[in-house]
C-alpha cells in the first residue's frame, strides 16, 4: 500500500492566511495552475483600483504608474537573482522565445537543441529559422525523462543554443538548471530556459545557475493575469540580440519624440517597444510581492508535499501515476491515468463538483500551489471516486 508523505508543514509561512488571499478557494479545490491560474486577491485589488483611476482621472497618474511598473521589474529581477537591467517585461512566454529566436546570429548551419515533447511555445520560433539554415534538434524522452548524455549527443560545434523548459507541461518532470547550463557551455552553446511552469514555486538564481536567456508568462504560477510576463538576458548578451519590436520606448530619450536618434536603451528594457500592459504589469507585481512573502523555498516545500500526498491518494484510487516523483525531478505538476475511465469525462464530472484540473496528452494532470491545502486534494480524489 501506498504510504503518505510525512507532514513537514513549516509552521513560519502562514498557509492559511495566503489561502485567504485567493479568493477562488471561497468555492474551489482550483488545481490547475499549470494551466492558468487564478488572479491572487492583491492583484484583482490592482486591477480594480488602476481602472477606477484610468476611468475617473484618465493617464493624469502615469507618473506613479510608470514607478510603480519599475518596481515590478525589481521585483522580478530579484526573485530570479538577476539585475533590474536584465529584466524585459514582456506579453508572454512566446514573446521572449522570439527574442531569442529571432534574434540571434544565426549563420546556415546551425543548431538548436530542444526536448522533442516541448510546449508548442518552444518548439515553433525555432523551427521557424529553417529557412535560414537553422536546425532544430529533438531529443527523444523516455516517459517524458530527459537523458542528459542523450542530449550532450545531440549537440556539436555548430549548437548554438539549448532551448527546454525547466519543468515539462504535460508530465511534470523538473531539470536541474545549473547542469543544463553547464551542459550547454561545455558545448560552447548557451541555455534558453523556458521557466512558465515552475517560475513562482521554486526558487533560481539565474547568475548562480549559468542561465543564458528565461522566459515566463505570469498567468500560471506566478498568479498573475494574461499577457504580463517576464524575459532575461544576461547583461553580455544584450550586444547579441538584434533589437525586435523596436519603437518609441526603446530609446534612451523615450518621452522625447522630437528627437530622431536609434540610441537604444543598455538594457533589456530596449526590447520593450510600445506602450506597456501597465494595468497588467502592476497585477503581476502585486502577486509577485505576495509570493515573496512566503518565499519560493518554503512554497516549493509545501507544493511538494501536496503532490506528493495526492500521489498517495490517487494511487489508492486505482490510478497510475505517470510524472517522475524520485528527488529532484519532483515538481508542482502531476500527470496520471485512472484505467477504463475517460479523461475529459473525469475532468467534466470533476468541474461539476467545483474541483479543477487538465487533460494533457491525453492524460489527467494536477498542479496545486502553496495556498492549497488538504482539503482539496480530498476533493479531489472524492470527485474522481464519484
Amino acid at each position: 500500500m501506498p504510504v503518505l508523505p510525512e507532514r513537514t508543514e513549516n509552521p513560519a509561512p502562514r498557509w492559511g492566511e495566503f489561502r485567504r488571499r485567493m479568493p477562488v478557494a471561497r468555492r474551489w479545490a482550483y488545481l490547475d495552475h499549470a494551466a492558468v491560474a487564478p488572479l491572487s486577491g492583491p492583484a484583482a485589488d490592482l486591477l480594480a483600483e488602476w481602472s477606477g483611476e484610468a476611468a475617473r482621472d484618465g493617464a493624469t497618474p502615469y507618473r506613479q504608474w510608470m514607478e510603480r511598473l519599475e518596481a515590478t521589474r525589481r521585483t522580478a529581477a530579484r526573485l530570479i537573482g538577476a539585475e533590474p537591467a536584465e529584466v524585459a517585461l514582456v506579453r508572454n512566454t512566446t514573446e521572449g522565445i522570439g527574442l531569442v529566436a529571432e534574434g540571434f546570429p544565426w549563420e546556415p548551419g546551425d543548431n538548436v537543441v530542444l526536448r522533442d515533447d516541448e510546449f508548442p511555445s518552444n518548439v515553433y520560433p525555432w523551427m521557424n529559422l529553417a529557412d535560414r539554415g537553422v536546425e532544430t534538434r529533438r531529443v527523444p524522452t523516455d516517459r517524458g525523462r530527459l537523458n542528459l548524455d542523450r542530449l550532450a549527443a545531440a549537440c556539436d560545434e555548430r549548437t548554438r543554443i539549448i532551448a527546454l523548459s525547466w519543468v515539462a507541461y504535460s508530465n511534470g518532470w523538473r531539470h536541474d538548471v545549473g547542469r543544463l547550463a553547464r551542459l550547454a557551455h561545455d558545448h560552447g552553446a548557451l541555455l534558453f530556459l523556458d521557466a512558465i511552469q515552475a517560475l513562482g514555486v521554486f526558487p533560481l538564481d539565474v547568475k548562480q545557475t549559468g542561465v543564458d536567456f528565461l522566459s515566463a508568462d505570469g498567468h500560471k504560477w506566478l498568479l498573475g493575469p494574461e499577457g504580463a510576463g517576464v524575459f532575461f538576458t544576461r547583461h553580455e548578451h544584450l550586444g547579441r540580440l538584434r533589437p525586435l519590436g523596436v519603437g518609441w520606448n526603446s530609446v534612451v530619450h523615450c518621452h522625447d519624440f522630437d528627437r530622431i536618434e536609434l540610441a537604444l536603451k543598455p538594457a533589456a528594457e530596449r526590447y520593450e517597444g510600445g506602450s506597456p500592459n501597465t494595468a497588467g504589469f502592476l497585477a503581476l507585481g502585486e502577486s509577485l510581492n505576495l509570493l515573496a512573502e512566503y518565499g519560493f523555498t518554503a512554497i516549493a516545500e509545501r507544493v511538494l508535499w501536496l503532490t506528493d500526498l495526492a500521489c498517495v491518494k490517487l494511487e489508492g484510487l486505482g490510478a497510475t501515476v505517470l510524472s517522475d516523483r524520485s528527488g529532484e525531478h519532483r515538481s508542482g505538476i502531476v500527470s496520471f491515468e485512472l484505467p477504463g475511465r475517460d479523461p475529459k469525462q473525469v475532468q467534466a464530472d470533476c468541474l461539476k463538483r467545483d474541483v479543477v484540473l487538465s487533460c494533457r496528452s491525453g492524460r489527467l494532470r494536477i498542479s496545486p500551489h502553496a495556498y492549497n491545502d488538504q482539503r482539496d486534494i480530498e476533493r479531489l480524489v472524492d470527485a474522481i471516486g464519484q
